[in-house]
């Protein structure tokens, strides 16, 4: 009976040195993870960089006011089993936030995204100076990946640059994404958009994809209305057809040290493939980055006898079949433009 009553009490004392032993453990767990508990409705945004140590996460994290702790922050990773869980990107955060909320909206929540708008007819240097404004990418990074071959092989793209095949689009992006992943998403929405019908269509008209992607960046580039891409695609394809050269202006604009400027008569005699004046048939690539109704254009164009155009000066063109048509049209636009300018220096003189 004795020993009975003495089994209970240290049963007893065991389970409160247990009890004991797990709040000693739990309070400054729960302390490390969910203090403070704040009502503040205060926000701060963060930018991570793609490989950013949690080292300098936390001191940003207790720059911002986000935390106040760097080294509870540290130790809440090592409790949770999330330091190498931490992704890249643009996230707003609550200001003193719990280690356990921040953590959860670094590994989980979502982020904000910052929209790049890329419009049409840029050159991949002028796509990439413009992530390099937006997202603070490495410029050079995104352009040699342009041309890197294993990642054109790796994107299935039958052309030796992925000049050409570059989206305009507006695009969600999140911060720290590498220019990797940024040319890869333009590439991917290019096939999204018009693969399966560019394969078709282009073999149907006897062209590569990539000569199709060539003739679109031209149009891309003549077209100030979207309305005329495929009267002025038209001309082009009449002009292959019977082999006579381009003589595509934009084409002369791509090789230009200084360009773009002026056109004088010395610029139509670059040694260059590019020069449509000179040599016959296609240049060997894209001189831009064509949108998708220019893609369309250059595969379904106008059914036309037109073999030349000229810009009337408001953005327009007009389309001639015969030589002698087109040297009318612009003998008749070169005097509307004389008499524009005398009419605008005489408005400047007697203001």
């Amino acid at each position: 009976m004795n020993l009975k009553i003495i089994r209970i009490p240290i049963a007893l004392l065991l389970g409160l040195l247990l009890v004991l032993l797990l709040l000693c453990v739990a309070v400054p767990v729960g302390y490390m993870l969910f203090w403070p508990f704040s009502a503040e409705t205060q926000r701060a945004e963060i930018k991570i960089k793609y490989g950013a140590s949690s080292e300098q996460i936390a001191a940003e994290l207790k720059r911002l006011r986000i935390i106040r702790s760097e080294q509870r922050f540290k130790w809440a990773l090592f409790l949770l089993d999330k330091k190498y869980a931490l992704r890249a990107g643009h996230f707003s955060l609550p200001v003193r936030a719990s280690n356990y909320t921040v953590i959860k909206a670094l590994t989980e929540g979502p982020q904000v995204y910052t929209k790049v708008t890329v419009p049409e007819g840029l050159r991949a240097s002028a796509v990439a100076g413009i992530f390099r404004r937006t997202m603070e990418m490495d410029s050079l990074s995104f352009l040699s990946l342009v041309q890197d071959t294993a990642l054109i092989r790796s994107l299935a793209i039958p052309a030796p640059s992925l000049e050409g095949f570059l989206l305009p689009e507006t695009y969600l992006c999140t911060y720290g994404m590498s220019e990797r992943q940024a040319v890869t998403m333009m590439v991917r929405q290019f096939k999204k958009a018009v693969w399966d019908t560019l394969q078709e269509r282009s073999q149907e008209l006897g062209f590569s994809v990539s000569e199709i992607v060539t003739l679109a960046a031209i149009v891309q580039a003549e077209a100030r209305v979207e309305s005329e891409m495929p009267a002025i695609a038209s001309v082009y394809h009449n002009r292959l057809r019977v082999g006579m050269p381009l003589q595509a202006d934009p084409t002369i604009q791509y090789i230009l040290a200084d360009g773009p400027r002026r056109l004088l008569l010395r610029d139509l005699e670059i040694p260059s493939p590019y020069n449509t004046y000179l040599y016959p048939g296609l240049p060997p690539g894209p001189i831009n980055n064509p949108g998708k109704k220019a893609l369309l254009a250059a595969l379904y164009p106008a059914e036309s006898p037109y073999l030349y155009f000229v810009a009337d000066g408001t953005g327009r063109h007009r389309f001639s079949t015969t030589l002698m048509q087109h040297l009318q049209a612009k003998k008749g636009l070169d005097a509307l433009r004389r008499q524009l300018a005398r009419e605008q220096k005489g408005r400047r003189t007697r203001g």
